[in-house]
């Protein structure tokens, strides 16, 4: 996860109709200023009960209700769902559990899975936790969009697997042969049984289970490493993060802190899910949380991308959950979707407690839409809320209570402490608690710098309170303490909000952008155009090029933009429409589509020369 980039956060202006009821507490923190500035945040929730280890809730869960379904996956081609019951999904990964004890794996040795989300994959992953032996998800990107894997060689490197796992033999053939060249005595096994050498995934589910495997699992604990994650590489090389059942349950048992009446067991929650299981938000805590609430998790093969996003609008016609997660970027398209169509609307909102969106500040205009949306299907707004953290901790903070703003990053989970340090003009986030990493897997180096005296981690953010005088309604997040930059003039530039202020306003148009300006006499941009945009002004039989329309229609959006910007830091002086797309080889952007800023103006250092050239070079627009 990564924090909820944003300027502050503006109003809702919605008619005041009530909200939904949220059934969560409300916010009540501590608040200890220290003499040193820091300032010290504290939820004063209790935190609630959490599992001893996921494979025990899985033996649990199963015991409790059998047959009911835990995970559905459409077949191919959008055909009817498959599905896995809770017994079926402790049977299956007893038996994988038992086939990796049998090969002599132990928590020293770990199992890569390379392709995404899918029961089978799911299934791996609950056969290595019954086992006692780390899972390793890694990206699908690094092994079908990378065309060098040095990222796959480098996580194989840092977790040294025993044995890959893939859907598709055929489709990570050549992973594979990359993975053979880095270890030649590795074992692959893939679900359909193809590939060269590999292991039909059919022949680890049917063996039999021993006595071995509840032993296995009896050893399971707190401090037992049950995966290995790898940060999203937006600021390098992936770090290898090890990620205990500790840190699982604490994440569980803050969520039980804010809970507000108990849940009823006549109601099995339905979900539906895209995101990756390779990072923190999909792959722990709405996989254990599906887990931990009984719930039935509806895969999705949709994406918020034009062409795959109608994926999700069928699933959501059949799947009516009971919380809908995502990008804000999905929330604008979902939107959209219900104004054009009131089956869909009454679908999506017929079972809806809440909604939930990270990685980006959900901007006003799409709230206010999915507010009226709401209303006219429901009667009342919909509470929105998010969760920032990262990789090394978990989820960290929550927006937990029905609130008028959005943008806001919310109050520590209950059980972990967050330490706001001055630096500079704003204050560095860093956290403590059950739910926060020892360190970095076989990396003593980075473990130290990545905590401070007192073992808070660094997130690298900076956050401030909405209101000084009232803590308890949140803090928003204030940009990365490390892409903040200063003009010529001394006047600071505050990358994390800036940017996706600039993308709002340059909507539909843009896909992402780039600042630039350090020690410079004003602020360029880099502009990645939007694939969506483009094919618009394609298809528009007005005069000039698609890429001419576009700097046409950019000039007028930021020079309004400027008209409201206020000072330098936050005036554009000229831009650049990038025409090659970013490169996840160079670092330029993550899978999930996080931006790199300090790859990509490394990258494409001559087009910043270009911004700041007497006269501009080459496609270089004055604003």
């Amino acid at each position: 996860m990564t924090p909820a980039d944003g300027a502050a956060p503006a109003a809702v202006s919605a008619p005041k109709v009530p909200f939904k009821p949220l059934p969560q507490k409300g916010p009540d923190v501590t608040v200890e200023r220290r003499a040193d500035g820091s300032i010290l945040v504290r939820s004063n929730h209790a935190p609630g009960e959490g599992p001893r280890s996921i494979a025990h809730l899985l033996q649990d869960k199963a015991k409790a209700h059998p047959d009911r379904p835990w995970m559905k996956q459409r077949e191919p081609g959008h055909g009817p769902w498959r599905q896995v019951t809770y017994g079926e999904a402790l049977r299956g990964a007893e038996g994988i559990a038992q086939w990796l004890l049998d090969r002599g794996l132990t928590g020293a040795d770990s199992v890569m899975v390379l392709s995404s989300n899918s029961i089978e994959h799911a299934l791996v992953m609950l056969g290595c936790y019954t086992a006692g032996v780390p899972v390793a998800p890694i990206s699908p990107a690094y092994s079908l969009i990378s065309s060098d894997h040095a990222k796959l060689r480098h996580c194989a490197d840092v977790v040294r697997p025993k044995v890959v796992f893939a859907q598709s033999g055929a489709m990570f053939e050549r992973a594979f042969q990359t993975l053979r060249e880095v270890d030649p005595d590795l074992v692959f096994v893939t679900a359909d049984g193809e590939g060269e050498g590999a292991i039909p995934l059919a022949t680890l589910l049917a063996t039999e289970p021993t006595a071995a495997v509840a032993a296995a699992r009896e050893t399971l604990g707190h401090e037992t490493v049950a995966k290995y994650l790898f940060t999203s590489g937006s600021t390098g090389m992936p770090k290898g993060v090890p990620q205990t059942f500790g840190m699982m349950s604490a994440t569980i048992a803050g969520g039980e802190g804010l809970r507000a009446e108990e849940a009823d067991p006549d109601v099995i929650p339905q979900s539906l899910e895209w995101m990756p299981w390779s990072h923190i938000s999909a792959g722990n805590i709405s996989f254990n949380g599906v887990l931990w609430s009984g719930g039935t998790v509806h895969l999705d093969e949709g994406k918020p991308i034009p062409g795959m996003f109608e994926t999700t609008i069928k699933n959501l016609y059949e799947v009516s959950p009971i919380v809908f997660g995502s990008a804000p970027i999905a929330f604008g398209m979902l939107a959209e979707a219900m104004e054009r169509d009131p089956v869909l609307r009454a679908s999506f909102f017929r079972n809806l407690r809440y909604m939930g969106y990270g990685g980006a500040t959900l901007s006003n205009d799409v709230n206010e839409r999915l507010q009226a949306l709401a209303i006219a299907e429901t009667g009342q707004r919909i509470p929105l809320t998010t969760m920032y953290g990262a990789t090394e901790t978990q989820g960290v903070t929550v927006t937990h209570w029905a609130t008028e703003q959005v943008g806001l990053v919310g109050l520590p989970v209950p059980g972990v402490t967050i330490k706001l340090v001055p630096n500079g003009t704003k204050y560095e986030v860093r956290v403590k608690g059950p739910t926060v990493t020892t360190g970095y897997h076989n990396d003593p180096e980075r473990t130290a710098a990545a905590f401070d005296e007192e073992g808070f981690y660094k997130l690298g953010d900076a956050a401030k309170f909405l209101d000084d005088n009232d803590p308890a309604q949140g803090m928003v997040f204030d940009g990365r303490v490390t892409e903040d930059f200063k003009l010529d003039s001394g006047t600071w530039v505050s990358v994390g909000t800036l940017r996706p202020d600039l993308v709002a306003a340059c909507s539909p148009w843009v896909m992402d952008a780039v600042i630039c300006g350090q020690d410079k006499p004003f602020i360029g941009a880099l502009f990645w155009p939007s694939m969506a945009g483009m094919q618009t002004l394609a298809a528009d039989e007005g005069p000039g090029t698609p890429l001419e329309k576009l700097t046409a229609l950019l000039s007028e959006k930021l020079a309004a933009f400027n008209a409201t910007a206020g000072g330098s830091s936050r005036r554009i002086g000229r831009f650049v429409i990038m025409t090659e797309p970013p490169s996840i080889d160079a670092g330029e952007i993550t899978d999930k589509g996080y931006v790199n800023q300090r790859a990509t103006l490394e990258r494409r250092d001559a087009l910043v020369q270009n911004i700041y050239a007497n006269p501009p070079g080459a496609g270089v627009v004055t604003v």
